[in-house]
């Protein structure tokens, strides 16, 4: 109970110092949270957004955002936009997952062919009903934005096979579907915040985790884990979204310069993100980490299990098979 009063008391400050949306006669202010630094692909897509839909507004809608975790933890932002504190905030689909259940799908491994199939889902009318399938949740999804796959990075030996992740702990998000995964291939998931993983890896708490290169790249995490692994198990999205509270709120002719402007940062995200991924791995690799490619297949092949599971709930299997289907 007094965890629950504190919890009141801290998003009651939050209302009144960080409100998600304030609205004068003229101009609608609009806070973005979100957990990456400034020099990631996805807060530069964030930025385009902000100019753009200052731009078609013609300064009628101002969006301020503020990246590495300002505002809070991805989950923290999450619950800040269903009550309106927060007007908008990038979160991984791994967490979302935990606030809109359908979105555990992309936590599956080997769901995408390839990035062309992840783009038409991203892009078809199944994937924009899966971004509005969140506001019964108070929260509205406007796009997605590429982050890649994930695959392993470790401190002492290289992950190229299941076999090899056998006792060793391996931060995760806090996704109940990335740690069946981590478990799965044998590991020991350990789910960490995304600020706090640094230190984990540096005392020991962790062995290893699971992200894509620019992520890698730009948390430094390749000053402590020097073998990466590209078995590319997971391709997880990251999801833009809007606090329902303050869409509601908005203007029919609001509503579509943001939703033009989301569409727009995705396109511009999308070219930052392959160039961020060159990048990326030139860079850890000049710092030392050996990269190193291991044969997807067997990974594929031990976690088939985790599908099958979801045959007993019908709703994420029928979205498994829609996805697969996509050509």
């Amino acid at each position: 109970m007094k965890s629950l009063t504190i919890k009141i008391v801290f998003y009651t400050i939050i209302l009144i110092f960080f409100a998600g949306c304030t609205k004068t006669t003229e101009v609608r202010n609009i806070k973005v949270g979100h957990g990456l630094d400034q020099f990631h692909p996805v807060h530069k897509a964030m930025e385009f957004l902000a100019k753009s839909v200052y731009e078609k507004s013609g300064g009628k809608i101002q969006m301020t955002v503020y990246p590495s975790q300002q505002l809070g933890t991805e989950r923290e932002c999450l619950e800040l936009l269903q009550i309106g504190s927060l007007g908008m905030t990038k979160v991984s689909s791994s967490v979302l997952e935990g606030f809109s259940p359908n979105f555990k799908v992309f936590s599956l491994p080997y769901i995408f062919r390839d990035d062309e199939h992840k783009y038409k889902l991203f892009e078809s009318d199944l994937g924009k009903r899966l971004l509005k399938s969140t506001e019964k949740y108070w929260l509205r999804g406007l796009c997605y934005y590429d982050a890649g796959s994930r695959s392993f990075y470790t401190k002492n030996k290289p992950i190229m096979s299941p076999d090899d992740l056998k006792g060793l702990k391996i931060r995760t998000q806090e996704s109940p579907t990335s740690v069946k995964l981590v478990n799965s291939l044998g590991g020991s998931a350990t789910p960490i915040s995304w600020g706090e993983l640094y230190t984990a890896l540096q005392q020991g708490v962790v062995d290893g985790a699971e992200n894509n290169p620019p992520s890698f790249y730009l948390s430094r995490h390749y000053e402590v884990c020097k073998h990466y692994s590209l078995d590319e198990h997971t391709s997880v999205p990251d999801v833009l979204l809007i606090s329902t509270v303050i869409w509601d709120d908005l203007t029919d002719q609001e509503k579509v310069w943001i939703q033009e402007s989301a569409d727009e940062s995705y396109q511009f995200q999308k070219k930052l993100w392959k160039e961020a991924t060159e990048e990326a791995l030139k860079e850890v690799q000049k710092a030392g980490v050996q990269i190193y490619y291991p044969d997807k297949k067997t990974f594929d092949e031990k976690t088939q299990s985790l599908l099958e599971e979801f045959k007993q709930e019908p709703e994420i299997f029928n979205l498994i098979q829609k996805i697969k289907s996509i050509k």
